[in-house]
């Protein structure tokens, strides 16, 4: 992003309309074969300055380690919320990512007055909220979220590799690499898949 301008010119549009909390919300981890779906939700000060703050995908693994400690630092809250492998069973990828930003919200010590949601659906709470496609690469509070819900996952995953190294979710995190394909053709899927995805089943 160009400029504090652009970053929080979201962020700004709901300030001058009264609302001085404002949550990003996004989530990582639809696409995997493997793992559960990770949410965040964080309400930054105003035109806080995150250098190299972008979405989470345009990010190198060790800056976004810098960028979610410093996330941590000056966010007037965040919170994580998490759906399961098998609640993404039962309620399919997208209902379940929906359930894991609702829970990120919801987490919150501080209540937000608005809610910045990345994608087409808002959520299903009583209170004002726009989505955002692409709101990653376009407001800074969501793209706080990302970065904070990536981070998340990926350690996460790091905890599923001790549980099944055979799988190397140490690597691909449970994305449907060629190297995680071959791993599902030798040793079949393990409980942390997700059987209904296709790849999987």
């Amino acid at each position: 992003m160009d400029s504090l301008e652009s970053w929080y010119r979201y962020e700004e549009e709901l300030l001058y309309q009264g609302y001085s909390l404002v949550a990003g919300v996004d989530e990582a981890g639809r696409g995997p074969l493997a793992g559960p779906v990770v949410a965040a939700a964080v309400i930054l000060p105003g035109r806080v300055f995150l250098p190299g703050l972008n979405d989470s995908k345009k990010v190198s693994p060790e800056r976004r380690e810098d960028l979610a400690h410093r996330i941590k630092q000056v966010a007037l809250d965040w919170a994580i919320g998490i759906s399961t492998v098998n609640e993404i069973e039962l309620l399919n990828i997208h209902f379940a990512s929906l359930l894991a930003m609702r829970r990120a919200v919801q987490g919150l010590s501080v209540v937000p007055q608005f809610l910045l949601v990345d994608g087409r659906f808002p959520l299903n709470l009583s209170l004002p909220q726009r989505a955002l496609v692409g709101g990653d690469a376009s407001s800074a509070s969501i793209a706080a979220a990302s970065i904070l819900a990536k981070v998340t996952r990926d350690q996460l995953m790091q905890v599923c590799h001790h549980l099944y190294p055979q799988y190397g979710f140490d690597r691909h995190k449970g994305y449907p690499t060629s190297a995680h394909r071959q791993a599902l053709a030798r040793w079949g899927p393990c409980p942390l898949h997700r059987a209904s995805f296709r790849g999987v089943r």
